[in-house]
């Protein structure tokens, strides 16, 4: 391996590991993300018990899932004192692009926010009272069921990097953590004559578990964003174990 600063490493096998933006990726296939539908605008608020009173109430050290009228927003609590947030609307692959929205104006997304959301209470809108915040736009794509790749003697991936999915199931970083230690055992405990041996039989077992939740997380998706999204969530708590309610 070449880096930009000029060194020179070598390895029996690289992992890529970095990410749904992979820059490793395009060197085991050329498949290509498609567009889920759902674009989120990311955010953080920090000092959030100063900058979002309200809202960090409400959130009470944990999550806060809203959602209706074919949108979401979710507010998570962190342990340094922030409030991340997301919200979850219904756009085309290219709005970030051309909605003419400069995502590194806090005035900018409002105004977006204030009209997109016209019809939720005004309560939301403490997101934007203060400038100690970020706001990022994030369309979601994930990739096809089906996808598989040749094998390679010396590179595999894990992750988003291999199988990028929207974040409404909540799936993405448990898949990451599989990945992790099913390839540990393939590679350290199962017996298999050579790395690509292994490597293969890792990649057969992700993809197709995969495939899967990846499937799952996009009906999550689609409901959490129709018009029966809230009836939806409510009977998907009702219908869990009385030990996890």
């Amino acid at each position: 391996m070449l880096f930009e600063n000029g060194t020179t490493a070598s390895a029996d096998l690289v992992i890529a590991a970095d990410g749904a933006n992979s820059k490793i990726r395009k060197y085991l296939t050329d498949i290509k993300p498609v567009y889920s539908g759902i674009t989120i605008v990311e955010g953080n608020i920090y000092n959030a018990a100063v900058n979002a009173p309200h809202l960090w109430k409400l959130t009470n050290g944990g999550k806060v899932f809203a959602l209706g009228s074919y949108k979401t927003i979710v507010l998570s609590a962190k342990g340094e004192g922030s409030l991340s947030f997301y919200t979850g609307t219904k756009e085309t692959e290219d709005w970030v692009e051309t909605s003419g929205i400069d995502f590194e104006n806090k005035e900018e997304v409002f105004s977006w926010f204030k009209h997109r959301f016209s019809d939720w209470s005004a309560d939301w809108n403490e997101i934007f009272l203060t400038d100690e915040s970020y706001f990022v736009a994030r369309p979601q794509y994930h990739f096809p069921l089906n996808q598989s790749w040749q094998t390679l003697p010396d590179l595999t991936m894990i992750g988003d990097a291999a199988h990028r999915m929207p974040p409404f199931a909540g799936e993405g970083v448990n898949q990451a953590m599989q990945d992790a230690l099913e390839l540990y055992e393939a590679l350290c405990l199962d017996n298999f004559n050579t790395i690509q041996e292994a490597v293969a039989s890792f990649e057969k077992n992700m993809c197709s578990r995969n495939a899967e939740v990846t499937e799952d997380t996009l009906m999550q998706t689609e409901a959490l964003h129709a018009e029966n999204s809230l009836q939806y969530l409510l009977d998907m708590f009702n219908q869990l174990p009385d030990e996890l309610t």
